[in-house]
């Protein structure tokens, strides 16, 4: 599940930091010139982890939708894109995700996207409340299937597009606003030791 961007970034900085208690590690950290962390390496015996809030849109496999921009910052000072990339034990996850805001109606966007996502297969259309129910798994289901699902009751306002498989996924999460909507672009990759990122 992906919460939201900044809330994924403090988890894996928290794996990072479990990682840091393994002794042979090595942290770097660049900052940007405002003296926000901007890039988090970690790297240990057992895996790594790089964190880098400089999400680039190309990376996720999806145009930006005409005339969107990129959500500002909240209060809270929430980052609104990342890059993830985390390898250990044989399994390695790579997860883009950036969030953006349009004047235009959901239905404008969601039948955009709807159309993009067709070159990564079937398009699956989800319904839900909750932000961002993206899941990362690495193994077929029960019945051997790897194809993605709508997760919960498949009801709800928000509108959340999928094309790919659990191991390749692209995901758009669309919600509307007060004027418009705001969406987040997203693409997760999970490889095993045979695989790779």
């Amino acid at each position: 599940m992906l919460p939201n961007v900044t809330n994924f970034r403090a988890g894996c900085v928290m794996i990072g930091a479990t990682l840091l208690l393994i002794p042979a590690c090595s942290v770097n950290v660049n900052k940007s010139n405002s003296g926000e962390d901007k890039n988090v390496d970690i790297k240990t015996p057992m895996g790594a982890i790089h964190v880098n809030n400089d999400a680039d849109v190309r990376d996720t496999g999806l145009p930006v939708y005409p005339g969107a921009r990129p959500k500002e910052k909240e209060k809270n000072d929430e980052e609104k894109s990342a890059n993830v990339n985390i390898s250990a034990f044989g399994f390695g996850l790579h997860v883009v995700a950036l969030e953006y805001e349009s004047d235009d109606l959901m239905e404008k966007v969601v039948s955009f996207y709807q159309d993009k996502l067709k070159k990564y297969g079937n398009v699956l259309e989800c319904h839900n409340d909750r932000r961002h129910s993206v899941s990362a798994n690495r193994s077929r289901d029960s019945n051997g299937s790897d194809e993605l699902k709508c997760e919960g009751d498949d009801h709800g306002k928000n509108v959340e597009l999928k094309a790919g498989s659990q191991q390749n996924q692209h995901v758009v999460s669309i919600e509307p606003a007060s004027k418009g909507c705001t969406f987040s672009l997203v693409y997760v990759r999970t490889h095993g030791k045979d695989d790779t990122i």
